[in-house]
């Protein structure tokens, strides 16, 4: 059966059953959401996406997606993203932090600005983007106990 084009419609290939619970993506209020993910993208070497409805997506490479959200109207509550990223990406992103202004500390609290910390045997920094929510990069998970 053609579409309303005239080309023939394929059925999408089914998915397989999920077999574990994943993060898919989640929502990242913002004020100005073209500025907040391209914010992101610049910092992460990423690309934002195209919109989806109200969403402006950037895509991480294990499979989630963060959809930037406008809220204008009302203050934005931060929360707090932590990105593990590869260990030979790490200086050109703490460049790119110091490239734009952005300052980054060693904690989460922001009390060591311009120093990164080397907790897990990796190394890691915290910074805040355009509407105030706390990113974190780290070349190591956290140990769990």
């Amino acid at each position: 059966m053609p579409d309303a084009l005239g080309a023939p419609i394929t059925p999408a290939a089914p998915e397989p059953p999920t077999t574990a619970v994943q993060l898919n993506h989640t929502a990242v209020l913002a004020r100005d959401r073209r500025l907040s993910a391209e914010f992101l993208a610049v910092i992460l070497g990423l690309e934002v996406g195209a919109p989806f409805g109200p969403f402006l997506p950037v895509d991480l490479s294990n499979g989630v997606t963060l959809d930037y959200y406008e809220q204008r109207d009302e203050p934005i509550q931060s929360q707090h993203y932590a990105f593990l990223v590869p260990e030979d990406q790490f200086d050109a992103m703490i460049a790119r932090l110091e490239a734009v202004g952005v300052t980054y500390y060693a904690d989460p609290n922001h009390t060591e600005p311009g120093r990164i910390n080397r907790l897990f045997g990796g190394r890691g920094a915290y910074f805040d983007d355009p509407d105030g929510h706390n990113l974190e990069i780290m070349t190591r998970p956290y140990a769990r106990p």
